[in-house]
């Protein structure tokens, strides 16, 4: 078996969330196709040219291109949510209060916005 990637278009929707993690701000920006299914993430810290900020960037496009060649974001949340490294800490969104990551972060967070619970609803907003 073979995946496809399936791109998104030239022009698409996207979602901006400003987040905070121990101090460590954040912006997360998720790129979304025609139907509202997430396509692709974004994080851009505050910290630019910091260690935290490349490794964003490569977790970035590793999670992009698996959602782009079919993974859910249920499955995708499974994999990523829990993971354990700094920072790690309170966060500013009330809905989810502690984070174990910025990966942990974002899984979370897609699992709120994307995840099976919402199949059929589209995004919130």
């Amino acid at each position: 078996m073979v995946a496809t990637r399936q791109s998104l278009p030239t022009t698409r929707e996207s979602v901006t969330h400003k987040f905070a993690i121990a101090r460590h701000e954040g912006y997360l920006t998720i790129g979304l196709y025609a139907d509202g299914r997430p396509g692709e993430i974004f994080i851009k810290m505050s910290k630019e040219g910091s260690t935290i900020s490349g490794m964003c960037q490569a977790f970035c496009r590793a999670f992009s291109l698996a959602l782009q060649h079919g993974l859910s974001v249920d499955d995708a949340v499974v994999r990523f949510k829990g993971m354990r490294f700094e920072p790690m800490g309170a966060t500013s969104n009330p809905d989810i209060p502690e984070a174990q990551s910025i990966v942990d972060y974002v899984a979370r967070y897609l699992e709120l916005q994307y995840g099976s619970v919402r199949a059929g609803q589209g995004r919130l907003l």
